[in-house]
């Protein structure tokens, strides 16, 4: 089978390689489509906190088909980009017809993350406000979308016009030019301060982000996609009493694996009683992959990106 294969950190190259065997409790899939995450990027680059040895395929999130011919998704950690990959059983998840192998494949990670931050960990509540940052991006439009579905008002921020506008068709209720003063102009758009800040991307957005928020308002850290870990002024926690709160997703859906079955079907009831429609990924052939894991670090990427084996 074709995979792409990380033989020396910071490069894919694509080429035959065994076919996997599935071992006990396991099941093979054919990849249809193989979701692109910033994650995959990082564990090629080397800056992931695990790293996996030389050489390895890349790739943590597959869609495609049991050899029965059922339609399935799954997060496999490693080797999705490839033809087939061999899953636990219990990963494989029956897709709903609403969803085609694309968007399958970009589903899990980026709308499991978002509901767990904005329901499980900041607690969002219908009629609240979040301001998105990086929301042109796959993490920033799921979270816009799924903060719709808990009933808020999303103020979208993006540094281009077409990450805005993107934003906005995924049912942002206004959006924001990362350049201008987010500070005040979030203040200005949720009359006093958000009540919860979303941030995938770190950097300089960080700390007028934080002023951004009204009291009691919660600063849900997701991710530096950026490349900078900001330092945050404590104060500001402190003098409008409010929080900021820590989401790692990834380990806990690994530590809690029937809870994270349980949101994951909760999400696809959703996208199946048509409350939900992700936005479509830009679609690239496995061949291109290393391409597209650099334009995921330098934030070109608007949107998801699926590889087509």
């Amino acid at each position: 089978m074709r995979a792409a294969i990380c033989e020396e950190l910071g490069s894919v190259v694509v080429t035959e390689t065994d076919s996997p065997v599935p071992g006990p409790g396991q099941v093979l899939i054919t990849v249809e489509a193989a979701g692109v995450n910033y994650v995959d990027a990082l564990f090629v680059q080397g800056r992931y906190q695990i790293k996996p040895p030389l050489p390895f395929v890349p790739g943590s999130e597959v869609a495609g088909t049991l050899p029965s011919g059922e339609r399935v998704l799954a997060m496999c950690g490693l080797g999705g980009f490839a033809e087939k990959v061999a899953v636990p059983a219990a990963s494989a998840v029956p897709i709903p017809d609403e969803l085609d192998f694309a968007c399958a494949a970009t589903f899990t990670q980026s709308y499991s993350t978002a509901l767990f931050a904005l329901r499980d960990r900041a607690g969002l509540r219908p009629g609240e406000s979040v301001l998105v940052l990086g929301a042109g991006g796959g993490v920033g439009l799921a979270a816009v979308q799924v903060a719709k579905t808990l009933g808020a008002r999303v103020l979208a921020a993006a540094s281009t016009p077409e990450k805005r506008e993107v934003a906005r068709s995924a049912g942002a209720d206004e959006t924001l030019d990362t350049a201008d003063d987010i500070k005040t102009a979030a203040r200005a758009w949720s009359d006093g301060g958000v009540d919860a800040v979303y941030d995938p991307v770190g950097g300089a957005l960080a700390d007028p982000a934080l002023r951004a928020l009204r009291e009691r308002g919660r600063y849900v850290v997701i991710g530096f996609a950026s490349g900078e870990i900001p330092s945050l002024p404590l104060n500001q926690v402190l003098l409008r009493n409010r929080a900021i709160v820590g989401v790692d997703w990834g380990a806990w859906s690994m530590t809690n694996p029937l809870d994270q079955r349980a949101l994951l079907d909760e999400l696809l009831a959703v996208v199946a009683k048509g409350d939900l429609t992700p936005v479509p990924p830009r679609t690239a052939a496995l061949a291109s992959a290393s391409d597209v894991l650099d334009d995921l670090l330098h934030r070109r990427v608007v949107g998801k990106v699926a590889l087509l084996p």
